[in-house]
């Protein structure tokens, strides 16, 4: 997996430089865990490798949604990309059910 890591997404630092370095790219590995856990029966083991795959898969999931997000930004001509734009883009990427649930919490926190 670490033979990736500039292979995928881009580098939107404006730097200019076309390779990200790997603890850049993706999320700290004991969030994912951490994460992971939450889910899981208390006893329940996750191996290093089941983290590490959740791990790229989670980050590209991410920079796959905020690239569809800034694209919708860019022809709008906004510089800035917010959370309607995150979840029109998981609606246009097919993930309805994400922004079903978004909207759940969204009504439940301001209750």
């Amino acid at each position: 997996m670490a033979e990736d890591a500039g292979a995928s997404g881009s580098n939107n630092d404006g730097g200019g430089s076309s390779s990200i370095k790997e603890q850049d790219r993706l999320l700290p590995i004991a969030n994912v865990g951490r994460i992971m856990k939450q889910i899981l029966h208390p006893n329940t083991k996750i191996s290093k490798e089941a983290k590490e795959t959740m791990q790229e898969c989670v980050s590209e999931f991410i920079s796959f949604v905020t690239s569809e997000a800034s694209d919708k930004c860019k022809k709008e001509r906004r510089k800035t990309v917010n959370g309607d734009d995150i979840c029109s883009a998981l609606a246009t990427l097919g993930f309805d059910e994400y922004v079903a649930v978004k909207k759940i919490l969204k009504k439940v926190s301001r209750a």
